[in-house]
């Protein structure tokens, strides 16, 4: 009797130890997503005032500012779904990455306080999302190499958990933007 005891007590601790692995590591997720959250949200908080001092300039640059307006729009929407968020997102920092290409173009420009203060906090974001967009990859790779070994990934069908998506960056996102004058 004692030896039943002790091994239900053994397979007790175990799933509650397979449960809090589990929690921990989706927990995990989510703050990693919080932290990329944080990094958008002082990007998109960036933008009107970058486009606002590029405006005066790059008068004939008006479409790629306006597209980046409207981007901005879409990804402050609510109920964005992560994967969602993530496309509008790569859209945008190809184009905020275009603004600052196109800047080399303006000399007044380039030499404007405000926009190289802006430049320099939008290379400071870009940066910091980077590593939080590494971050969740890491946190969303452990949490789905567990959903798929044994046995935490029997424990994960019981609590309904399924696999997380990895933050990518769509192929024409990776290459290098094409600048036309």
């Amino acid at each position: 009797m004692t030896y039943a005891i002790i091994i239900f007590g053994a397979l007790l601790l175990f799933t509650i130890f397979l449960f809090n692995n589990l929690i921990a590591k989706k927990n995990k997720v989510h703050e990693a997503y919080s932290s990329i959250d944080v990094m958008l949200k002082k990007r998109t908080d960036l933008i009107p005032r970058l486009v606002n001092t590029v405006k005066g300039y790059m008068e004939h640059e008006r479409a790629t500012l306006t597209e980046i307006t409207q981007l901005r729009e879409k990804v402050m929407a609510e109920n964005v779904q992560p994967t969602a968020r993530f496309n509008l997102e790569s859209q945008l920092g190809t184009l905020l990455e275009k603004v600052q290409l196109r800047s080399e173009a303006y000399p007044d420009l380039k030499s404007n306080e405000n926009f190289l203060m802006l430049q320099a906090s939008l290379n400071e974001v870009e940066e910091q999302l980077s590593a939080a967009r590494r971050a969740y990859n890491a946190a969303v790779n452990t949490f789905n190499n567990t959903l798929e070994m044994f046995p935490s990934n029997i424990m994960g069908k019981m609590m309904g958990y399924s696999q997380k998506e990895l933050f990518t960056i769509e192929t024409e996102d990776k290459e290098a933007p094409h600048i036309n004058f």
